[in-house]
């Protein structure tokens, strides 16, 4: 198993990055991305935390540790700038907190982070049309999400996704234990969002091509 979006208490996260770690683990999980919250009060803290503790983790732990961000409520005028701020910082793969339907995100999020070539578009929303077509042609994956209120327009932007070629992974948002995905589960989300029997393993699939490209 792959989780490329999970937070710990360096946001709004309950366990501390190997706690995270170690129970996924357990899980028996390949690689996770540690992408915590980050906008200008936080993002100069953060990031270099995340390097130094997935450096750490990757010497011992199996599964392998991926420090990241998920740029947060960030205005779509800034989001240029904030990306290439994050990865100078280390970030290795950056995530913005798309258009949700259950968060007041600011409108052109979604296009910003689109157009500032992210790797993945977090839950995002009711997406139109020609933000899924910019999507496809510039590789940023979208994301189906198990983390509730978030995963309510999954099947929104599973078919839209399907429809004009943009690529999908499934990530958890996991901000506390119970939020982990076993594989059971996993599949569950993903046939849920109407994509069928092997929707797992294609996410799964373009979630390890995404790992590659960024490594």
């Amino acid at each position: 198993m792959i989780d490329l979006h999970t937070h710990s208490l360096f946001s709004d996260g309950e366990l501390l990055p190997s706690e995270l770690v170690r129970r996924l683990e357990d899980m028996e999980y390949s690689c996770v991305a540690i992408t915590d919250h980050v906008d200008s009060s936080n993002l100069d803290f953060v990031i270099p935390r995340l390097v130094k503790v997935a450096r750490d983790l990757n010497q011992r732990q199996s599964v392998k540790v991926i420090p990241g961000v998920e740029i947060t409520h960030v205005h779509p005028e800034f989001m240029e700038s904030f990306v290439g701020q994050s990865r100078e910082l280390g970030a290795e793969i950056v995530i913005v907190h798309g258009e949700t339907i259950v968060e007041p995100v600011a409108k052109g999020t979604n296009k910003a982070a689109i157009l500032s070539d992210v790797d993945i578009l977090a839950h995002p929303g009711l997406i139109t049309v020609e933000d899924i077509k910019m999507a496809a042609e510039r590789g940023v994956y979208l994301e189906i999400s198990a983390r509730h209120g978030h995963c309510l327009t999954n099947g929104y932007v599973a078919r839209l996704a399907k429809e004009f070629g943009a690529k999908l992974v499934l990530n958890s948002d996991a901000h506390s234990p119970q939020d982990l995905m076993t594989r059971q589960f996993a599949q569950m989300v993903a046939q849920g969002s109407g994509l069928g029997k092997n929707a797992l393993e294609e996410m799964l699939g373009n979630s390890r091509d995404l790992i590659n490209k960024i490594l």
